[in-house]
């Protein structure tokens, strides 16, 4: 184990460089989206890199403040205060952990994939409608509705003046940012393809900023990364037993579990190294986000960019992932100056650069090939978000996708086999429930009462009380007119007979003809 150790040093050490190049601006950009200090956003990808990078049960995954939380941990610090961003975390953590413990990593994600992707569209959208504001320099609104109605007044308050400490030098620095990614992205030199279009962006702006003197917001980091640290109190820790606290504590947890444990997946088929533990995962994730509950930083997850440039950097060992964290520690402390240095609107820019590629059009793709009924799930996840909230728009996508299975599930085909003038079969394929008693009743009310009824129960995997009432209440009635209702093995027994005798007569004819 050793050897292999030394062996892949340095492949992991080239690939941890990677890692906390991309990770460095989006600790501070989710930070921002969040409506938390940048330090906050680089303390969590700290500990998602030497804590949860030691324990995790995903080795090639990259953990960190999460894109998909910023929508979350914006709307509980607007509603409760940031001094209640600790405890609600500490809480979630503790679910996480409990979790993994208990071994329900495989149960997490069990999630629909149209609400998983209409999650992250619907994350996407308002990451993008907040942070066209800051890119603006201008303060976010409480909603995705109210940052959309509001974007037009900002524009044209911020447009007028160019050169002028306004919006408007906020705004070309943020598209620049964008507009660089996107090429990078799309002309990047092979031999340079480690380097991340953010990276490139930021830097890039960051020197065109300073060179012109651009009157700007910028990042505002201590220069003592301790001062950052909340410390949880028992005043606030006591505040927990607030039900709607309790209700984000649960919805933050399962949020951060389902995204961390399907990036889990996604990262195993990256490569062909060791396979993900997602109970043990699970339980690093917990650890972690109890551990930035404590000191009242950003929630974390698994996140798809960072592992995915991991695997491609070449990383072969959670070495990478440990030594990323370092670099930002080491960063953060040595040289405060240099982040102090970055526009705001720049990192909204990546983030509004990330939250376009949350919209996956390949995803909504590949759910059209399953029908239309995903993509409406996709659709109506993603667009709840938007007008609601994150919590209401995934509740309604999981009550869309129960809906769904509860229609298929309760599909059944009903037809009348008319044997003779007295003898007919009622053949039910599929699943007999309380949902199909209408159509049922319809059917039974067409057979004449003098009917003998064959209902063969070989066809149907449910039949609930429903409809098994419906069908003796049939029978009693049936009986008085001289009917029958004959059900399962009984019906069975006479289809067989029926058949055995027409088969010995078919025979008996073929031996005289012989």
């Amino acid at each position: 184990m050793q050897e292999n150790f030394k062996s892949a040093l340095p492949r992991d050490a080239l690939a941890s460089v990677v890692v906390f190049l991309v990770a460095l601006p989006l600790c501070m950009g989710i930070a921002i989206a969040s409506g938390v200090e940048p330090a906050k956003g680089l303390i969590t990808g700290i500990i998602g890199g030497l804590i949860v990078g030691f324990m995790a049960g995903s080795p090639l995954q990259v953990s960190g403040p999460a894109a998909g939380l910023a929508v979350l941990v914006f709307e509980l610090v607007r509603t409760h205060g940031i001094e209640m961003l600790g405890p609600v975390l500490l809480l979630a953590g503790a679910i996480q952990l409990l979790a993994g413990w208990l071994k329900l990593g495989c149960w997490f994600r069990v999630t629909a994939p149209a609400v998983v992707y209409g999650m992250l569209a619907g994350i996407g959208i308002l990451i993008v409608l907040s942070q066209v504001h800051v890119m603006l320099d201008a303060t976010p609104q409480a909603s995705g509705l109210h940052n959309l109605i509001a974007f037009p007044g900002a524009v044209a308050e911020a447009l007028p003046i160019v050169g002028g400490g306004f919006g408007a030098d906020a705004l070309l620095i943020g598209l620049g940012t964008i507009a660089l990614m996107f090429l990078w992205d799309k002309l990047r030199p092979q031999n340079m393809r480690f380097l991340p279009g953010a990276l490139i962006g930021v830097t890039a702006m960051t020197l065109v900023s300073l060179w012109l003197a651009l009157n700007v917001n910028r990042v505002e980091v201590p220069e003592n990364l301790g001062d950052a640290i909340a410390w949880v109190t028992p005043a606030t820790l006591s505040q927990l037993l607030n039900p709607t606290l309790i209700v984000a504590a649960l919805a933050l947890a399962f949020i951060a579990s389902a995204e961390t444990l399907l990036s889990a997946a996604a990262v195993d088929r990256m490569h062909s190294g060791e396979r993900s533990n997602f109970d043990r995962e699970l339980s690093a994730q917990g650890f972690g986000n109890m551990l930035c509950g404590a000191l009242g930083a950003l929630p974390m997850t698994g996140v798809i960019v960072r592992s995915s440039a991991n695997v491609q950097a070449g990383a072969k060992t959670r070495t990478s992932t440990i030594l990323h964290g370092a670099w930002l520690l080491a960063f953060v402390l040595l040289l405060p100056g240099v982040l102090q240095s970055i526009p705001v609107a720049s990192l909204a820019g990546v983030l509004v650069y990330t939250g376009i590629k949350l919209v996956d059009i390949k995803a909504i793709r590949s759910l059209g090939r399953y029908g239309r009924m995903p993509v409406f799930i996709y659709a109506a996840t993603a667009l709840a978000i938007v007008f609601t909230d994150l919590l209401t728009g995934v509740l309604i996508g999981f009550a869309l996708t129960l809906a769904k299975q509860a229609w298929h599930s309760s599909r059944l085909k009903i037809s009348v086999v008319q044997h003779s003038e007295k003898e007919a079969e009622l053949r039910l394929v599929g699943a007999a429930t309380f949902l199909r008693v209408p159509k049922l009743a319809q059917t039974l009310e067409s057979i004449k009462p003098d009917t003998r009824l064959h209902v063969p129960m070989d066809y149907l995997h449910y039949i609930d009380h429903s409809c098994m009432e419906l069908l003796d209440d049939w029978g009693r009635a049936a009986e008085r007119s001289g009917g029958e209702l004959v059900m399962g093995e009984r019906a069975l027994k006479r289809r067989l007979e029926g058949r055995m005798r027409t088969t010995s007569r078919i025979g008996s004819a073929a031996r005289a003809g012989g």
